[in-house]
């Protein structure tokens, strides 16, 4: 087994393990002197101590990197499809290992890790099929002898800054299609959960990807700024707030980076008066504590029109008591606590400021939350929320589900449209033709029809519109692709030596 799942004995023995950055295919110590603590949230115990690299460290890692990409870029495709099958295979047979990792240190119980890691290997399993992906296109005789045909080649060294809510499938969307296409990479995780990270470049090294192909450095703003601001680094992958994402996108581009930049998000899930009232209620709860609500596709409004409203909180009302809360490593926990002490008491301090604000608090998840020091809080349901409320406007990012009432499908629709985010939207209805409409007129980058999370599969792309990207690509997909290569078209002509001669005129076509 490897080194990282050892933590497994050390965390339950009450033991702070040290979490070191990974560089050029093995661990690397930190030296800055600088480190952050790392929890299990469910405790409230530390459980790691993470080192933060510098400058320095940051600048070793591209270095590996670049000197790896010399000869990784020229591995033929077949090889490396060859490698990407091996590293579905590890990922597959230790994916209990990685979501163990994803319990201790985000949260999120044992079920919910698993999914996450099931998504993520859905992205390796799109890049295993690299040779398709990376095909250009070819035109003969184009003009008279001359033949013109399209390729895409790395970029080189690209950097990767994840979020904590996703600690290994995010990560997977990027540098599996990165690395795929002939990238060399360099992963800067949340230092909240670091360690699916550390577990994930030792699956990889075990694979056979050859060392300084993907990197880890951890830290806090000095290596993000590092990142950003690096020579070598031709572009960097980014998903977390809002306001993080706009300054990843303004410093990278300022540097000549290639950016994508996704942010935050307020989903609205729309349920019109001839909804499944039952389906609809099942999956605003699903939607909107799942993953305690730390998730950039959580459903945190939902829109009621018309009549629909009574009956669809009465419904998810009915439903709130039996949603257990406690550790993620009991099997019958469905939600963990939230990540940080800091980040629960910021979500508890939304219910109090919707109650002044005046909406109605049907359920107060700081009255249900388990006893202990972890960091819990339990579901909150809050009625008549409306939109100048700062429990509307705001990410809250937690088990926190508003609803808001309208009396038709367009106001709803205004709703959406309006407001700044533009990351996911779902829409409950029975009437095929509202629905079709919907996702026509709708603004908002993943639709879903009576699904409440609308993910895309790993064959399609992933983003938001507005405020919830910064950039022109989304992630993972065609599009990631895109991404992480560069366009190049060659124009050739193999002329007869007898008949060739000097043409200083213009090129002509026909």
């Amino acid at each position: 087994m490897t080194e990282v799942a050892d933590q497994f004995t050390d965390e339950q023995a009450g033991e702070v393990t040290r979490i070191t950055h990974w560089i050029d295919g093995k661990h690397v110590e930190g030296a800055s002197g600088r480190s952050g603590p790392v929890y299990n949230p469910a405790t409230g115990a530390q459980s790691g101590e993470v080192d933060f690299a510098s400058v320095e460290e940051v600048d070793a890692a591209v270095q590996a990197a670049k000197q790896a990409f010399a000869s990784w870029r020229t591995m033929s495709l077949s090889r490396r499809t060859e490698l990407f099958f091996r590293i579905r295979e590890l990922f597959h047979d230790h994916s209990d290992d990685l979501a163990r990792l994803l319990t201790l240190e985000h949260g999120k119980v044992f079920s919910d890790a698993k999914g996450e890691v099931a998504r993520g290997l859905e992205v390796i399993e799109f890049c295993c099929g690299m040779p398709e992906l990376l095909k250009g296109g070819y035109s003969e005789q184009a003009s008279t002898g001359i033949d013109v045909y399209s390729i895409r080649q790395p970029l080189g060294v690209v950097g990767g800054i994840t979020p904590f809510n996703f600690p290994a499938m995010v990560p997977m969307w990027m540098w599996a299609p990165a690395i795929a296409c002939g990238n060399a990479f360099v992963l800067k995780p949340s230092e909240k959960d670091p360690s699916a990270s550390m577990l994930t470049a030792e699956l990889l090294k075990e694979a056979g990807l050859p060392d300084g192909v993907f990197n880890v450095v951890h830290g806090d703003k000095v290596a993000v700024d590092a990142v950003l601001e690096h020579q070598d680094i031709a572009a960097v992958s980014f998903v977390g707030s809002t306001p993080i994402a706009r300054y990843v996108y303004e410093t990278g581009t300022a540097k000549g980076k290639r950016v994508q930049a996704l942010g935050g998000a307020k989903n609205h899930m729309i349920v019109l008066p001839d909804a499944d009232i039952d389906m609809a209620a099942d999956a605003a709860v699903s939607a909107g504590y799942g993953s305690a609500g730390e998730r950039c596709m959580a459903v945190s409004m939902l829109v009621a029109v018309g009549h629909a409203a009574d009956d669809l909180v009465a419904a998810i009302q009915e439903r709130l008591p039996k949603v257990k809360v406690g550790n993620g490593l009991d099997p019958d926990s469905e939600m963990g606590p939230l990540v940080t002490r800091e980040h629960r008491d910021k979500v508890a301090s939304y219910i109090a400021k919707g109650s002044e604000e005046g909406a109605k608090v049907i359920t107060d998840g700081r009255e249900t939350a388990p006893d202990g020091d972890g960091f819990f809080l339990g579901v909150t349901l809050m009625d008549e929320v409306t939109p100048e409320m700062d429990v509307y406007k705001d990410e809250i990012f937690g088990p926190v589900l508003g609803i808001t009432r309208v009396d038709t499908y367009e106001e709803a629709v205004r709703l959406v449209n309006e407001n700044p985010y533009g990351n996911g939207v779902a829409i409950f209805t029975r009437d095929g033709g509202v629905a079709r409409q919907f996702q026509f007129e709708v603004s908002a980058g993943m639709v879903g029809v009576n699904v409440p999370i609308p993910v895309p599969v790993a064959y399609y792309s992933f983003g938001g519109w507005k405020s919830s990207l910064f950039g022109d690509l989304h992630i993972y997909g065609p599009e990631g692709i895109q991404f992480y290569t560069q366009g190049k078209v060659v124009t050739s002509r193999w002329p007869d030596p007898a008949t060739s001669k000097v043409d200083l005129g213009f090129p002509q076509t026909r």
